[in-house]
């Protein structure tokens, strides 16, 4: 998305305000840039600790040959905003969805049977509001500073212990730090018990599992594609045993990458 989304915000975090950023319009678009080498690293959220995984994005790993080179953990806080800072002037609020569902509470409670209106980024939302006085956004005080709007109200998320994780896609394999995390895809053969039989290796090697997903496939009905994140980097004996052992119960398997751990 433009300026003043979360995502751009994320990216800040990372690499600092002196990097040079260029928005994309969606998650495909930030792919193609860096296969295309546009850029060196593409910012993308896979997941938020209230609405769980965001699917376009694992689904776009699949068939990416790009590595995970880093993850973000970006604390998320929303504010309604809008030209006047008053809520009398409201009759329409814009917002991205996912923002929406995770503020969902507060807006009904407070603005109850109000038209809220989808955009395709928090910062879209906020710019369109920018030239409206009878509107509101759900974004960022970046996005407050950058469009020149006022807080109708500060931190309307429902949950207050609220992330989202982003992933930094690259065409790089970052080195072992010893704090690290690594990040495969699979699929498995159609048998009793085929799950079981993936986990056991990461037992029997010590590995702790931080995320499993399962999303079905594009190739074949009612096969699935399993995500899982785990402690280590590829280069660890033991990550690197049980990726092996797991491998020979797959039809296949690919490994996303190896990068620091953020948590």
């Amino acid at each position: 998305g433009p300026s003043a989304t979360f995502t751009h915000l994320a990216s800040r975090r990372q690499f600092g305000s002196s990097a040079e950023y260029i928005p994309e319009s969606t998650i495909k678009e930030v792919f193609e840039a860096v296969y295309r080498d546009t850029t060196h690293y593409g910012v993308v959220p896979i997941e938020n600790s209230t609405e769980g995984v965001i699917n376009y994005t694992l689904d776009m790993f699949i068939d990416s040959d790009l590595n995970i080179a880093f993850e973000i953990m970006l604390p998320i806080s929303h504010n309604l905003l809008s030209k006047t800072g008053k809520r009398s002037d409201i009759k329409t609020i814009y917002s991205h969805p996912q923002p929406k569902a995770q503020c969902r509470g507060w807006l009904e409670s407070n603005f109850p049977g109000m038209p809220i209106i989808e955009e395709l980024s928090t910062a879209a939302a906020a710019k369109r509001v920018s030239k409206d006085k009878s509107s509101a956004a759900v974004a960022s005080e970046l996005a407050a500073a950058v469009y020149d709007l006022k807080f109708v109200e500060k931190g309307i998320e429902d949950h207050k212990n609220n992330y989202t994780r982003f992933l930094v896609i690259s065409k790089e394999n970052p080195k072992r730090t010893g704090k690290d995390k690594t990040s495969i895809m699979f699929s498995v053969k159609d048998k009793p018990g085929a799950l079981f039989l993936i986990l056991q290796p990461f037992a029997k090697h010590k590995i702790n599992l931080t995320k499993i997903e399962s999303r079905p496939s594009r190739r074949r009905a009612w096969e699935y594609i399993f995500f899982v994140d785990m402690e280590g980097h590829i280069e660890d004996k033991g990550v690197k045993k049980a990726i092996d052992d797991v491998k020979k119960e797959c039809l296949f398997l690919k490994v996303l990458g190896s990068y620091p751990s953020a948590e």
